[in-house]
């Protein structure tokens, strides 16, 4: 499973890597949300919900869905500026369709990656909108409600909070921030610029790849989602590195967007996590029960299929066979003694599975 980017004819020079405040923030207020997802960030997240005044804290609980448990769209300028201010101004001259139905992505999440109609111009979105709100609590029904009814109120507040939230805590934040990943943004450049496209995504995060063939050329990010977007003429591709987005990495791919990647400037310490398919390659292979017991043996030492099979009371292709499964999923250890092939979990692969498929679901 991936997101691709399809970037076939598209120049380098419309690749831009640069960083964004209004995305950062959007960064910085998922963190403050969940700080579960950001350990890494306890320090800072501790410290900037405690300084908070109590009626700011309660307007971000009111309106948390939109960074919560992902990322608005609107969150993700396409065309990064210098100050939250100007890339306010640009959310300003969004339309009310595009932006109601960007900001209640959540709510409308199955259908809104296909290019639904807004909830706003189709009575069968907003009941449904309205619908998955009320599920999601109190809070969330009435602030949909509130923004259906009247979005250009609506979105008056939340830029409000925003700017709240600027002067309550990010600006300083940004200040720290924006160097370094002005820094990663012009490194990211210049690779592109003098080692190529692969070369610069592979350096944004080890999750992504440039693939290219016959038939065009792709970006893929490795994510347990599926969903496939291009860049249309005349439009671009925008890169934004974030200080706080580990362990995410966030790909707008909605139609009608131009696509955006959001990566983690610690992108180095992804390396080691493996890719979505071998993680569920690897569930799928130790979740059948006779391949969790013979696990029990493997752990603890080498044995032989005709060990195995004398042990558990199967034939030898039987065990063949499960072996065979393991070693796809590259969990087993294999040697020859002699005419003997012994075979022997990896424990040290096994042990990363639980923190590799919690790198793949939060990623």
């Amino acid at each position: 499973m991936s997101v691709t980017i399809d970037i076939t004819g598209l120049p380098h020079e419309r690749i831009v890597f640069c960083p964004s405040p209004l995305a950062e923030l959007g960064a910085a207020l998922h963190a403050l949300s969940e700080p579960a997802h950001h350990p890494g960030l306890h320090a800072w997240a501790t410290t900037t919900a405690a300084a908070l005044e109590p009626e700011l804290a309660d307007r971000l609980h009111e309106a948390d869905f939109m960074w919560r448990s992902t990322r608005s769209d609107i969150l993700l300028p396409a065309r990064p500026r210098e100050t939250l201010a100007e890339e306010l101004d640009d959310l300003d001259r969004m339309d009310d369709e595009r932006y109601v139905g960007s900001a209640l992505e959540i709510s409308c999440a199955s259908h809104y990656t296909y290019g639904a109609p807004s909830p706003l111009v189709d009575t069968r979105m907003r009941r449904r909108a309205l619908d998955l709100a009320a599920a999601r609590g109190p809070r969330q029904a009435a602030f949909v409600e509130r923004m259906l009814a009247d979005p250009t109120g609506t979105r008056a507040w939340v830029r409000r909070l925003l700017e709240d939230c600027d002067e309550a805590f990010f600006s300083d934040t940004w200040r720290r921030v924006r160097i370094q990943l002005a820094a990663d943004a012009r490194h990211k450049t210049e690779l592109l610029r003098r080692k190529g496209l692969a070369d610069a995504v592979v350096a944004a995060s080890p999750a992504m790849s440039l693939e290219e063939d016959e038939h065009g050329s792709r970006i893929v990010v490795d994510k347990l989602v599926q969903g496939r977007t291009t860049t249309a003429q005349g439009s671009g591709l925008t890169f934004l590195p974030t200080a706080f987005g580990r362990p995410h990495l966030i790909a707008l791919y909605a139609p009608g967007w131009q696509p955006v990647v959001q990566y983690p400037v610690s992108g180095r310490e992804l390396a080691g996590t493996a890719p979505v398919e071998t993680v569920k390659l690897r569930l799928e292979a130790v979740a059948h029960p006779m391949r969790m017991r013979m696990c029990r043996n493997l752990a603890r030492a080498s044995y032989t299929t005709s060990e195995l099979a004398d042990a558990y009371g199967i034939t030898a292709p039987e065990v063949s066979r499960h072996l065979a499964v393991l070693r796809r999923a590259g969990l087993l250890t294999t040697r020859r003694r002699g005419r003997y092939v012994l075979h022997q979990l990896d424990v040290a692969v096994v042990a990363r599975l639980g923190s590799d498929f919690l790198e793949s679901v939060l990623r």
